[in-house]
């Protein structure tokens, strides 16, 4: 009887050479134009600032959710999970300690209004709510603030944005930005 041949390990990116991983692949060509930094303004001016601009749309062309006085509410347009949505000054403004009085409460109740909204549409299980000032600190767009409120469920965090750098969100923006805007004033 002769010696089983040693198998070898399989290899990190996969299995075997040749052998399928057995991993359905989600096509989402979009996120190059994130992941290239295409949508981020060349310089911190306000002519290229996508969060001047946004306001200067229409609601649904901007995916604004609701306007106020001060701020307003956007839907992320590259999202860390679907519904993830933006509060931001129209002042273009880089330092939250730069806020005037009514910007910084006008901001909080719009996030506060935006938790509420979510909860009623979305029903997450929490959320990750912050804001990152400066390049350095994690801000993709640096020049103007803008207070991120993610919206979380079991589960939410899998091997797809860990392995394949990709997100599935289960609802096209405009179908989001149509029903937060539809519950804001009803929450």
């Amino acid at each position: 009887m002769s010696e089983r041949p040693e198998i070898p390990e399989p290899e990190a990116a996969g299995g075997f050479p040749g052998e399928p991983d057995g991993l359905q692949r989600l096509w989402t060509p979009h996120r190059m134009v994130y992941i290239g930094g295409q949508d981020k303004p060349a310089d911190g001016s306000e002519q290229a600032c996508p969060f001047c601009a946004a306001p200067e749309k229409s609601d649904a062309d901007g995916l604004v959710v609701a306007r106020g006085t001060t701020v307003y509410a956007v839907l992320n347009l590259y999202p860390y999970n679907p519904g993830h949505l933006l509060v931001c000054p129209y002042r273009h403004v880089a330092d939250y300690t730069d806020l005037t009085p009514e910007e910084t409460t006008e901001l909080a109740e719009f996030t506060q209004r935006a938790m509420r909204v979510i909860r009623s549409v979305s029903a997450p299980a929490g959320f990750n709510i912050g804001m990152n000032q400066g390049q350095l600190a994690g801000a993709g767009i640096a020049a103007h603030l803008h207070q991120h409120l993610v919206p979380r469920w079991m589960g939410d965090a899998n091997f797809l944005p860990i392995v394949a750098h990709t997100k599935a969100l289960p609802q096209v923006h405009s179908q989001v930005q149509e029903l937060y805007a539809e519950a804001w004033n009803t929450v």
